[in-house]
């Protein structure tokens, strides 16, 4: 740990000694690594947790006392630790914000305690410890440079001596060692990652923005110059004391809009320094992030900077030729904004045109068109910028544009011997990308389903590929016919599913010819335009680019073509394009839908599966399985007919069809009515057989389909009845494979709602393997795995079975998550370990308990309730369960709190934990201080009978204080519990029956239940009868 605090962590101050560990990621990285390590250190090596630190470690801390509970003897501000060394000294003291840690079985537990402060309070440990080995081991252990020989006299000593002493040193120190390898390998790794600023790089950027900067309006900055002329012969300028800590040199930058920015380049980035000191001196500090280069800094700090950028002739932004960038494109990136400038080459092109004063004509020789370097946000060539661009160009230049873009590219087309000339659609008249969908279209996915898009910028070496295209564009656009189908067939022979051909297709305007291909007659060029068409669409930017030339329109057109071939492809095409909501809504509004729906439908009743019956239907489903992720488009894949298609072709044999058929069926089984359809039609009988499949994507849409069906108690049912139980647990074992195991976990947790399911997982060891899922696992698959465990701990054998397999450890380490479906889950399956003493003993030793009281303060009413629920069984399991729950400083009263809650499960899982909580009198009568009788009465008129059951049972407890029986009845809580008894819930009845008995002791409750005709209740009688019987017989068996 020392050498990774002296090597790796990144430090503000540039001298050691001083300074603080700065919030950067890497640093970020290590102290979650250090903090993991301590938090875990007691668990995993209990003896070397209990050694003794030579000195202790001491920290300003920003906890106060309050955070500390059982365990530590509180005394004000001052805390100490129940736990003493052999010489009396306590192994933790906080006063008076000085914190003082003396072991690691200490340090562990305050890290728990700390929660979302752990990160603060490790940083400032090592901030004040910055060699905590010495205070650890001692000073003769402290992190040395070169070759550290202290460990080798520690190893002769436990060699030559039987000292226990030594010995549990000597496993620390490996254990600490064992850390420093780990944290600096993976600070290694990151760090290489990094790619470093040299010298010339800052030059160049330096001398470039120089060439736009002065004191002109449209200038980016006022000026820009170093601070030294001097320069050494490695290219610094920086002095050679300050060079050894990576800085290159020193600017002072003066833009428009803000005070002069002193700033330092080094090999990390670009930092704001502390300016000039009196004299020449500079304040080394760094005073801001890190930047990558001068413009991000200047991006950041100078709106001005930025919009005079945007008026500039040239790509400042663009990344590093040799680099690739990866990044995400979302639904808003994709718009009508586009660039505000072109690439160098079309502006020479163009200023050769102008400079000339004549028109040069497009296939002259000797100029070869050039075409843009940029992919344009709209997804369309630099010569077809939108509206809004041309309208901010000069007049001059907007009617050269026009010219050149209105330039009929034409295709010939054949029709009754006639020759007939197509115009190409001008982008300008296509709608924007980015459109928004109307508010009644709902998606029941994440918007966009993409994938990160690999884009290549800013590379000036075009492949031969990119080249090759280009001359095949002008046959594609002028030939007839055959030429232009023998251009397409060569184009094909490319790799069109490389982004460079990609890019030449649309940079030379060749998309747009294709879309215009579609609406021909010639099925040879529609043919071999979708299949073009197919492969480029896998592109997100081309994907829009094709909605916004209207080519989804003429694809649904397609559809109705005799031609099954044709219809196919364009089948596909859709599939690929319609991945985004304006595009599946484009689809649904040209009645492709139903089309679609009438591909599936290409066999009659009883004959048998035929290969081009079997492609056609597949191309069809594949396109419903896009379509189908807009709730829009659900409904009208029912209404026109699709379920008993897909139903028929579930039972195919074939995998290539049945992905798409159950791709589409998972994605509508969200819906009630597609649930009820998958039930009758019978298909969840097909959906179990194929979850023994060899095809896991074929395994993992089936699984996912039951997941979302298993909702229902029938289909439940009907996955036990046809045998689907056990290839589910059987597909736990493919741990590899996320995605499925994500949906296998999700059909195993709602199917074991039924207990009847649950029982069969009993035989099947399903619990033992869940258990064994419950770390190194993504959330989605978390999430399902604890549910299912949730659902099977209502069994008291599934209990023990996570128990043995230590499934409650990892479980309690989960409530410090923060998302809150898997927090929800999490404490289900807590509170049904709870029931069980023997785990309620492991939950309280592992501060489960207070992690699960803390949960009441989640924002979110889903937490809220599922921790109060679970701490129901643990305040009735656990030993000194009244002094557990006082421990908790607050606690009480945030409880009594969440009575105020306007959410009906919080106010009923919060009084059944009253209830419980109720039950011991000293906590009952801070409940009382703190107001639980008035917020109590205040709840009595509800309708909702679960909450009437646990509220009666929270007022039957609560009347055994003091005058709460009298209090009840004077805030009118009487009255609406008489009118209980008129619920036909047997449990209401029993615990209204309780609470009326304890309210009656009071006689002018006894008047209001007269009043209410309580007494002459026939339900009433009966309770009170079979209470009575019931304390009768617990008495007998006592004696």
């Amino acid at each position: 740990m020392g050498v990774t605090l002296a090597r790796a962590a990144q430090w503000t101050a540039a001298a050691s000694g001083t300074g603080t560990l700065e919030i950067t990621p890497l640093n970020e990285s290590l102290l979650n690594q250090i903090i993991k390590f301590a938090e875990d250190f007691s668990t995993k090596h209990p003896q070397e947790a209990a050694y003794v630190f030579r000195e202790p470690l001491e920290w300003k801390t920003q906890l106060d006392s309050s955070a500390f509970g059982e365990g530590y003897e509180i005394n004000e501000a001052t805390v100490q630790s129940e736990a003493k060394h052999k010489d009396g000294q306590p192994l933790l003291v906080l006063s008076a914000s000085t914190l003082r840690v003396r072991s690691f079985d200490q340090l562990s537990r305050l890290l728990r305690i700390a929660m979302e402060k752990k990160l603060k309070e490790a940083q400032a440990c090592l901030e004040a410890n910055r060699d905590p080995i010495v205070k650890i081991l001692g000073p003769e252990y402290g992190t040395v440079e070169g070759e550290d020989t202290s460990i080798l006299h520690l190893f002769d000593k436990v060699k030559k001596e039987s000292d226990l002493e030594a010995e549990l040193k000597m496993k620390v120190i490996l254990l600490l060692h064992q850390l420093d390898l780990q944290v600096l390998n993976s600070s290694l790794k990151q760090i290489s990652q990094d790619v470093k600023v040299n010298p010339a790089a800052v030059n160049n950027e330096v001398n470039l923005l120089r060439n736009f900067s002065g004191q002109g309006e449209d200038t980016v900055l006022e000026s820009l110059e170093y601070t030294s002329d001097y320069i050494f012969s490695n290219g610094c300028r920086a002095p050679p004391w300050r060079q050894v800590h990576g800085e290159i040199c020193y600017l002072v930058i003066k833009p428009h809009d803000t005070d002069p920015l002193y700033i330092t380049c080094s090999t990390a980035g670009v930092f704001l320094n502390g300016g000039q000191l009196k004299g020449k001196d500079i304040d080394y500090e760094r005073k801001s992030d890190l930047y990558k280069d001068i413009v991000t800094f200047l991006r950041e700090r100078s709106p001005r900077f930025v919009e005079n950028m945007a008026k500039q002739g040239y790509h400042f932004f663009k990344e590093p030729a040799q680099k690739k960038n990866y990044q995400h494109v979302e639904d808003a990136e994709i718009s009508d904004q586009c660039q505000s400038f072109y690439d160098f080459t079309e502006n020479r092109r163009r200023g050769k045109v102008c400079g000339k004063g004549k028109s040069s004509s497009a296939g002259s020789p000797g100029e070869r068109s050039k075409p843009c370097m940029k992919w344009e946000s709209s997804g369309l060539s630099a010569s077809q910028r939108s509206k809004s661009s041309r309208d901010k160009a000069p007049k001059k230049d907007s009617e050269e544009e026009g010219k050149r873009s209105t330039v009929p590219v034409t295709t010939k087309k054949k029709a009754s011997g006639k020759s007939k000339t197509v115009k190409i659609k001008e982008a300008s008249k296509c709608k924007a990308s980015s459109s928004l969908e109307d508010l009644g279209e709902s998606s029941s996915e994440t918007d966009e389903d993409e994938q990160p898009v690999h884009r290549q910028e800013g590379n000036t070496d075009l492949s031969a590929e990119y080249w090759g295209i280009q001359k095949l564009a002008k046959y594609v656009k002028g030939g007839d016919p055959t030429a232009t189908v023998i251009a397409l067939c060569s184009m094909r022979d490319f790799n069109l599913s490389q982004e460079t051909c990609q890019l030449a297709i649309r940079d030379t305007g060749c998309l747009e010819v294709l879309i215009n291909l579609l609406d021909t007659e010639e099925i040879k060029c529609q043919a071999g335009s979708l299949k073009i068409l197919k492969e480029i669409s896998q592109n997100i930017l081309i994907r829009h680019a094709i909605a916004d030339l209207g080519g989804l329109e003429i694809m649904v057109k397609i559809l109705d073509s005799v031609d099954t071939n044709l219809k196919c492809l364009a089948a596909e095409t859709i599939a690929n394009v319609a991945r985004f909501k304006r595009a599946r809504k484009t689809v649904r509004q040209h009645g492709g839908i139903k089309k679609l729906v009438e591909l599936l439908d290409c066999i009659s009743m009883g004959s048998s599966y035929q290969g081009r019956d079997i492609e056609t239907a597949r191309c069809g489903a594949l396109a419903l399985w896009s379509c189908s992720k807009s709730t829009k488009n659900k409904k009208a894949i029912r209404r026109a007919g699709g379920i008993p298609l897909l139903a028929r072709w579930l039972k195919c044999p074939h995998a290539n069809i049945l992905i798409p058929v159950v791709g589409t069926l998972q994605e509508c089984a969200s819906e009630p009515s597609y649930r009820l359809a998958i039930r009758t039609e019978g298909m969840i009988e097909n959906l179990v057989k194929n979850l023994s499949s060899e095809h896991e994507e074929l395994q993992m849409h089936c699984a996912s389909a039951i997941f979302k069906c298993a909702e229902d108690e029938e289909t439940r049912d009907l996955v036990r009845k046809h045998e689907g139980l056990q290839p589910l647990s059987d597909l736990l074992d493919n741990s590899e494979n996320k995605q499925l195991l994500a949906a296998v976990t999700g059909a195993i947790w709602k199917c074991a709602i039924s207990r009847e399911n649950v029982l069969k997982f009993q035989e099947y060891k399903t619990v033992e393997t869940l258990v064994t899922l419950l770390t190194d696992q993504p959330e989605e698959v978390l999430i399902n795995v604890i549910g299912a465990l949730g659902e099977c701990c209502q069994e008291q054998e599934n209990r023990g079975a996570i128990r043995r397999c230590g499934g409650i450890a990892p479980l309690v380490k989960l409530l410090t998550a923060t998302n809150q479906a898997l927090l929800v889950n999490v404490n289900k399956a807590v509170g049904g370990c709870a029931m069980e003493p023997e785990n309620m003993l492991i939950i309280d030793s592992l501060d489960g308990v207070r992690l699960l009281w803390s949960l009441l303060k989640n924002p979110n009413p889903d937490v809220q309730a599922s921790a109060a629920w679970a701490l129901c069984p643990c305040v009735e399991n656990a030993k000194n369960s009244g002094e557990m729950v006082r421990s908790f400083v607050g606690g009480l009263e945030l409880i009594v709190n969440l009575l105020k809650s306007k959410d009906e499960e919080v106010l009923t899982s919060v009084c059944a934990a009253i209830a419980n909580i109720a039950k011991d009198e000293e906590n009952l009568a801070v409940m009382t201080d703190h107001g639980v009788v008035p917020l109590l009465s205040r709840l009595a008129n509800t309708n909702n009978n679960k909450l009437r059951r646990h509220l009666a049972e929270a007022i039957a407890n609560c009347c055994m204080w003091a005058n709460n029986r009298v209090a009840f009845g004077e805030a009118k809580a009487v009255a609406p519990l008489a009118r209980y008894l008129k619920s036909k819930d047997p449990l209401v009845h029993r615990a209204t029956a309780l609470a009326l008995y304890q309210l009656s002791e009071d006689p002018n409750n006894c008047v209001i239940m007269h009043e209410n005709g309580v007494v002459k209740a026939p339900r009433f009688r009966l309770e009170i009868r079979r209470i009575w019987h019931e304390l009768q017989a617990d008495a007998c068996c006592f004696l």
